[in-house]
């Protein structure tokens, strides 16, 4: 055994196409704390299980496809929330860089905290992290507890924080009719992404049902089963007021 740190790995892609520039392998990490009603893998919550792996383990996975990335593509490692496994992330993230690997973090954010000691592993992952693709759910506190069980602050301190320290971000945001998909929230939320500084893409992501068969499967509720994707209009007008044509990115 090697005295490297373990992450848990849910499951992997291998030529994911949205997940960050060009074509990416993508590490799926097993485990998240939020229990979003829109989540459309519920089989990531499970902090316990996972397949174990080394951080040179998985890269030697991940570098069997190099070959197919190009110039902009790389790795991102997704979740679950991938920050539960901080310590793996650095290793994984350091070992890929040295190799010569662009390294992208796709988080909900609900970790982040500038108490010790996670923000100086977290100040510590960022030395090696190239881009960070991140959901903000709601920016109403309450609204978002009531529809994660979680409140948004450390999610918007980590916005900020990436913002000061000029990390490239992509910010990503769910449309749910009756839940997100409101004009006064939509502005809120528009307003909060303005201010920041190094916002390099703003996309907004129509809920689907594509993950129902798995509430099934687990036996758990799902809540929104009366709820319809967002029409093409509503998604539209969430794009206009999030000003998301504002954001270019090379990709």
């Amino acid at each position: 055994m090697t005295d490297s740190p373990i992450g848990y790995v849910h499951s992997t892609e291998s030529f994911g196409s949205v997940d960050g520039p060009g074509i990416r392998f993508v590490v799926f990490m097993q485990g998240c704390r939020m229990r979003c009603e829109f989540c459309h893998n519920p089989d990531t919550w499970n902090m316990g299980g996972g397949t174990p792996y080394a951080p040179q383990e998985l890269l030697d996975q991940a570098l069997k496809y190099k070959n197919y990335w190009g110039e902009e593509g790389g790795i991102t490692v997704s979740g679950g929330e991938p920050l539960i496994h901080i310590d793996f992330l650095i290793e994984f993230f350091k070992l890929a860089k040295e190799a010569g690997v662009s390294v992208s973090l796709d988080t909900c954010g609900q970790p982040f905290t500038y108490d010790e000691p996670f923000f100086s592993r977290f100040e510590e992952l960022m030395k090696y992290t190239d881009l960070v693709l991140m959901d903000i759910k709601h920016i109403d506190n309450e609204i978002h507890k009531k529809y994660t069980m979680h409140s948004n602050t450390s999610i918007l301190d980590m916005a900020n924080y990436l913002s000061e320290i000029g990390k490239p971000m992509w910010l990503r945001h769910v449309l749910v009719p009756e839940r997100s998909d409101f004009d006064e929230h939509l502005e809120r939320l528009s307003e909060f992404i303005e201010q920041l500084d190094s916002v390099e893409k703003v996309e907004i992501l129509p809920y689907h049902r594509l993950g129902v068969y798995k509430y099934e499967e687990l036996g758990i509720p799902y809540k929104l089963k009366d709820i319809d994707p967002p029409t093409a209009e509503r998604v539209e007008n969430a794009n206009r007021i999030l000003k998301t044509h504002k954001y270019q990115t090379q990709n």
